[in-house]
């Protein structure tokens, strides 16, 4: 394999790692808002105190 061919697959699984990185709670959050039975407010997800 040559080297730039190496270097874009290195690239491309770095900036896979990163979305998934940072992504995943987002993802779960999203899967829990939309598939609950009662959905709940916005508002009663992000504040502690609602």
């Amino acid at each position: 394999m040559r080297d730039e061919t190496k270097e874009l697959i290195l690239r491309a699984t770095d900036i896979t790692k990163r979305i998934v990185h940072i992504g995943f709670i987002p993802f779960i959050i999203y899967l829990g808002f939309t598939r609950s039975s009662p959905k709940p407010s916005l508002i009663r997800m992000i504040s502690p105190l609602a």
